[in-house]
């Protein structure tokens, strides 16, 4: 079904303090306890870099963080020209992932946009801060749902003071429809924000209930979950099928389902163009003729909107594996879909990072080994793993659902008989965990949560290593392992709203299995079993009990990454305790989670892998939802409280996110004769330049 998919890895590495990306979880990451060195001091040891400032601001449960594009100096003219003309394509497109989650997000952002720059009131009231903090929260989530828990969130100042803003700014610049009041303005737009039982939750993914009726992102309308599937079933379901319904909305027009594809002349056709524009000029200065094929198939696409289309463009850029440069762009992550078809926007502009591809390289011309050695059932192997390209990048751009929480790994493209006949692409995000790594060295989670001084010493020694090899092997080997059974219809029509998680929890078993292995001494990239052990530490005590402080009292588990994390771990406890592999253990009223045998740990991980892919090949459903309802969803009220309040008096913000390089394109003459990279610290500011650049939609589409 679908193109492409971030599979945005994406476990919560909890050592220092939990931070979110974005697989795939339109970040979530927690990739590590200590700043990666950016250079090396006369004695040969790392030295971080501390003349760049990776924090911004911060406001709500938000640290806004900023990462650098080192080396992009060194690249050539023409290469600048790429990276320049790339980027502005991805922006192009930052207004589509608004209207995606809802129909009243441009609304409400350009509201907001025109409040925020056009006030007259003061500016320094308590009630304003809270104003300003919901400005805040909306960008970064791209709308009024969390980026990571899809609730709706309200203003903390009151409506009346938010009428106030909205009244005594520039009411000229607001979206009023024709010979609208200002009156009839802000009582039109105050359910959108203040009245939780409109768009209460972005994706509801809960069982027996219809999830698209129930679920607020704006890719049908007027459909039943019923409808859309039998519509969607008489597709061509063959193992070469095109991802059906990947780039459009779905609806009734009279009385009859039809597809509002997105594309050219379509639905988002002025940002399309705008993107299709750039692309074409990015083919001009391509580095060779296969990056050039790949970018003039991606235009052609976004023009006819076929499917097919996507397919032999994402077989090209699978190809396209000599460019130092390179370019994720299109409707990719299906998230944000409850039922797994359709897909979000976002791109991502990178270019090579050669010393830190050694290590994922090292484990990609491994894949056949790893695949053949696997604990899957013989039948669900492939016997023959097509090449996996595997690099380090460094990020230049992100835009749509990849910023401003990102991922850390991408693993494409996700179509699985692309992947099967053509091999894939892994890579690691290296400038964005250098970032992350920076800010999480500050942290005390570590201190709070960890089992033992042992467990510390660990994660503090090996800790960054430890993330790293997941996120390689979750992205490198774990996406692009196993198969589907002959017959057996692709996971979107099988498991439902339950593919995600399933497929992050098999991602997340395959590395979990491995990196314990000794195959990573002998191929150079774990110099000690111990790095495997602080894996395992940190992810049971995540699954189990820290990824816990991203949700309210009451709460269950939701989002897909979540869910995930919870399954594997509370499965492997509960198996694991007849031999007490994994226990809670008590001290001083506090609980923590400790491993006492990692190698029948590591059979456990096994054993749900196998059962995960079988369940997988053989689309078992009902299988698959049992398990994670059973083990992915509730939670332990008591903990939850425990772990909340010890928590708070961390001080710490459990999600991150990014301001984005800009790029400035030197001119001469009507030509681009250089382009620099400047380095905005401030969020707020950067949000309100793209609003005034980039706005190429109206509110309503």
């Amino acid at each position: 079904m679908l193109f492409m998919k971030f599979f945005h890895l994406l476990k919560l590495f909890i050592i220092a303090s939990i931070i979110v990306s974005a697989c795939l979880e339109n970040a979530d990451a927690q990739p590590a306890l200590k700043a990666k060195a950016t250079k090396t001091s006369a004695s040969g040891k790392p030295v971080p870099d501390k003349a760049f400032d990776v924090e911004a601001e911060a406001f709500a449960d938000i640290q806004v963080l900023r990462y650098r594009v080192p080396g992009f100096d060194q690249l050539s003219l023409k290469e600048k020209q790429l990276a320049y003309y790339l980027s502005e394509a991805a922006l192009a497109g930052r207004d589509i992932i608004y209207d995606q989650k809802s129909k009243h997000a441009l609304l409400l952002r350009k509201t907001l946009e025109t409040a925020y720059t056009t006030y007259k009131g003061n500016k320094s009231t308590g009630e304003w801060k809270k104003f300003e903090e919901y400005c805040g929260r909306f960008w970064f989530s791209n709308g009024n749902h969390h980026h990571y828990a899809n609730e709706k969130f309200t203003p903390a100042c009151s409506y009346e003071y938010f009428e106030s803003v909205i009244k005594n700014s520039d009411t000229k610049k607001l979206p009023l429809q024709a010979r609208e009041t200002i009156e009839a303005f802000v009582t039109r737009i105050r359910p959108l924000v203040y009245d939780m039982s409109v768009e209460p939750k972005l994706v509801d993914l809960r069982p027996n209930i219809d999830n698209i009726r129930n679920s607020s992102v704006n890719f049908y309308e007027g459909v039943t979950q019923k409808e859309v599937e039998d519509f969607y079933a008489k597709f061509d379901a063959n193992g070469n099928a095109p991802s059906w319904g990947l780039n459009s909305k779905t609806m009734k027009q009279n009385g009859q389902i039809v597809e509002k594809v997105w594309k050219v002349g379509g639905m988002y056709s002025a940002a399309i163009t705008r993107i299709v524009y750039w692309l074409d000029k990015a083919a001009t200065v391509a580095e060779n003729d296969q990056q050039k094929k790949t970018l003039q198939l991606l235009s052609r696409f976004y023009r006819t909107g076929d499917l097919k289309d996507f397919d032999e463009y994402s077989i090209a850029w699978v190809n396209d594996v000599n460019s130092r440069l390179d370019v994720v762009n299109g409707f990719i992550e299906v998230y944000n879909d409850p039922i797994g078809k359709k897909g979000s926007y976002e791109s991502v502009v990178s270019m090579k990072d050669l010393e830190a591809t050694k290590r994922i390289k090292a484990i990609a011309d491994q894949a056949q080994w790893f695949e053949d050695n696997s604990p899957l059932m013989p039948g669900h192997k492939k016997k023959s793993v097509k090449g996996i390209t595997a690099k380090a990048i460094t990020v230049i751009t992100e835009s749509g659902d990849a910023a401003p929480n990102t991922p850390i790994g991408i693993n494409l493209p996700n179509a699985e008989w692309i992947r099967k006949e053509h091999g894939s692409k892994s890579v690691s995000l290296s400038n964005i965990v250098e970032s992350y790594n920076i800010a999480s060295s500050k942290g005390g989670l570590l201190n709070e949560f960890a089992a033992s001084d042992e467990v510390k010493a660990r994660a503090k020694k090996w800790g960054t290593l430890a993330a790293d090899l997941h996120t390689d092997m979750h992205e490198c080997i774990g996406h692009a392992s196993g198969q589907i059974n002959p017959g057996i219809l692709t996971p979107d029509k099988t498991l439902k709203n339950y593919s995600s998680a399933l497929e992050e929890a098999r991602a997340d078993l395959v590395a979990l299995y491995y990196v314990l292995d000794p195959k990573l001494q002998e191929i150079g990239v774990a110099p000690t079993i111990e790095v495997g052990k602080a894996e395992y530490d940190n992810y049971m005590m995540n699954g189990l009990m820290t990824q816990l402080t991203r949700l309210k009292p009451g709460e269950q588990l939701e989002e897909a990454h979540m869910r995930n994390r919870a399954t594997v771990a509370h499965w492997a406890y509960e198996k694991g305790k007849a031999d007490n592999v994994v226990e809670f253990v008590k001290r001083n009223g506090k609980t923590y989670v400790q491993v006492n045998d990692y190698n029948k740990l590591r059979n456990l991980f096994g054993q749900l892998l196998r059962e995960i892919q079988r369940i997988k090949s053989e689309g078992d459903f009902n299988a698959g939802r049992d398990l994670v309802e059973t083990y992915g969803v509730k939670v332990d009220p008591e903990l939850h409280k425990e772990v909340l309040q010890r928590y708070a008096t961390l001080n710490i913000k459990p999600y991150r996110g990014f301001i984005q390089p800009k790029l400035i394109a030197v001119m001469k003459g009507g030509q681009i004769t250089d382009v620099k990279v400047e380095y905005p610290k401030s969020f707020y500011q950067q949000m309100v330049e793209y609003g005034q650049k980039y706005a190429l939609l109206p509110v309503k589409n």
